[in-house]
C-alpha cells in the first residue's frame, strides 16, 4: 500500500452524525438527498435509492462506530464509499462507489449481487461481462502469482430516468512492487485483446516527468461495443503540463480546452496540487487509448469547500452547464456551511474528448474519528 497517508481529515471540523446508523441507511440517505438537490422526480428518486440499497455489500447492514473495523482506502478517514455526479449530457448522472471490503472479492467472478429491480439483473450483467472480459478477475489474485488478491470496488452510475451502469475496480495499490502491478495490467489487457493499445500508451507516456504509479484497473460491466477498460495513474509532484502530456496519449483529447479547465480549477496555478490522477480509457477496435480523464484534488488547491465549489461552478459555466444545481447539491451534502467546510468536494475531473460539460464532482463524507489511512 502507498506509504504516505492523505492528511486531509486533519482539518475537517465536523463529522457527519452517523454513529449508530446502518452503513446502508446512511449512504442511501445521502443518495436521496443528492437526488432531491438534483430535482429528480420523487418516484425515480425512491426507485433509484432502493436499487442502490440492494447492491451494497454485506457491510451495509452493519452499524457505524467511532472508528472503522476495516478501514477502506476510499477516503482518508476509512469510510468505504463516495458519491459523485457527472454533469455532461441532457441531465446529471448520479454515482456511488463502494469498497467490497473482501465481501466475495477475489473469489473468481465476484461482482454485484442479484438485483431484480434492474432492467437486467446483476447476475445477467455478470454473465454479459464474462463473455466480453473473460475471467480477468483471477489475474488480480494469487492464482495468477500475485502477492494477494486486489481489493474490488464497485460503482453504480444512474442517469435518470432509468439508465444504470455498473463498473468494477481492482485496487493495485496494495502491492508495493510496481512490477507486480504492471504485470497484472499487461496480462489483463492481453486477455481483453487490448495489448496493442496498451503498449502504444506505455510507449507514448514513457518514463519522463513526475513519479507515477498504476493504482487501479477498471472495467465497465457491460456487453456493449463502447464498454471501456480504464487504467488509473497517481501522479506525484506533477504540473499541469505533465498531466496534459499524459492525457494527450488518448485519441480524443483537446489540450486547449483542458488547459482552460485545469487552470480554472487550480486558480491559475501551474502545479496540479497533491497526487493528481490520470485515467486512460480503452475500447475494443482501437489501437490506442480512446479518452483521458484528469482528476485534481481540490483540498490541496483551495482554501476550503466554498472556493472549491466556486471554481468548479466557473468551469461548469464555461462548459455550458448552469452551475446552480451543482451549488445546491454541494450545500445539501455539506455537514457545515461551505465557508467553514473543507474536504467535502474532494476531486473534480475533466475529460476533453469532444463532449461539453464532461466534468465530474466527487464528494467524501467524514464519518469516523480522525483515523487517517492512505486514501485514493
Amino acid at each position: 500500500m502507498t506509504s504516505d497517508p492523505l492528511r486531509f481529515p486533519d482539518y475537517i471540523k465536523e463529522k457527519y452524525p452517523a454513529q449508530g446508523q446502518l452503513f446502508g441507511d446512511f449512504l442511501c440517505g445521502l443518495w436521496a438527498t443528492a437526488a432531491g438537490a438534483l430535482e429528480v422526480p420523487a418516484d425515480q428518486a425512491a426507485r433509484s435509492t432502493r436499487m442502490v440499497h440492494s447492491v451494497l455489500p454485506g457491510w451495509s447492514a452493519e452499524r457505524i462506530g467511532a472508528t472503522p473495523e476495516k478501514p477502506s482506502y476510499v477516503a482518508g478517514d476509512g469510510f468505504p464509499a463516495e458519491m459523485s455526479v457527472n454533469w455532461s449530457g441532457a441531465g446529471p448522472e448520479l454515482r456511488v462507489l463502494f469498497d467490497s471490503l473482501d465481501d466475495g472479492a477475489g473469489q473468481g467472478g465476484a461482482a454485484l449481487p442479484v438485483n431484480p429491480a434492474l432492467p437486467a439483473s446483476a447476475a445477467e450483467t455478470r454473465a454479459l461481462a464474462a463473455r466480453r472480459w473473460g475471467r480477468i478477475d483471477e489475474v488480480f489474485t494469487p492464482a495468477a502469482g500475485r502477492p494477494s488478491s486486489a481489493p474490488q470496488w464497485h460503482s453504480v452510475a444512474w442517469r435518470p430516468p432509468a439508465r444504470f451502469v455498473h463498473k468494477t475496480y481492482f485496487g493495485l495499490y496494495v502491492w508495493p512492487d510496481h512490477q507486480q502491478r504492471q504485470a497484472a495490467v499487461d496480462e489483463a489487457m492481453h486477455r481483453l485483446g487490448l495489448a496493442g493499445a496498451w503498449d502504444d500508451a506505455r510507449r507514448r507516456i514513457g518514463s519522463a516527468g513526475a513519479e507515477r504509479e498504476i493504482e487501479f484497473f477498471a472495467v465497465d460491466l457491460a456487453d456493449e461495443a463502447d464498454a471501456r477498460v480504464k487504467i488509473y495513474y497517481r501522479n506525484r509532484g506533477a504540473g499541469l503540463a505533465e498531466l496534459d502530456r499524459i492525457a494527450s496519449v488518448a485519441l480524443q483529447h483537446d489540450s486547449a480546452a483542458a488547459a482552460i479547465a485545469y487552470r480554472t480549477l487550480t486558480g491559475g496555478r501551474d502545479d496540479a496540487g497533491e497526487d493528481a490522477l490520470s485515467c486512460l480509457a480503452f475500447r475494443s477496435g482501437l489501437d490506442r487509448a480512446a479518452e483521458a480523464t484528469t482528476y485534481l484534488r481540490l483540498p490541496s488547491l483551495t482554501s476550503g469547500d466554498q472556493e472549491a465549489v466556486d471554481r468548479t461552478a466557473a468551469l461548469l459555466r464555461h462548459e455550458g452547464v448552469d452551475p446552480q444545481r451543482f451549488r445546491e447539491l454541494a450545500a445539501a451534502l455539506a455537514r457545515e456551511p461551505l465557508e467553514d467546510s473543507r474536504g467535502l468536494l474532494e476531486l473534480v475531473s475533466y475529460r476533453a474528448a469532444g463532449r461539453r460539460g464532461d466534468v465530474t464532482t466527487y464528494f467524501r463524507f467524514p464519518v469516523f474519528e480522525n483515523h487517517t489511512v492512505p486514501a485514493c
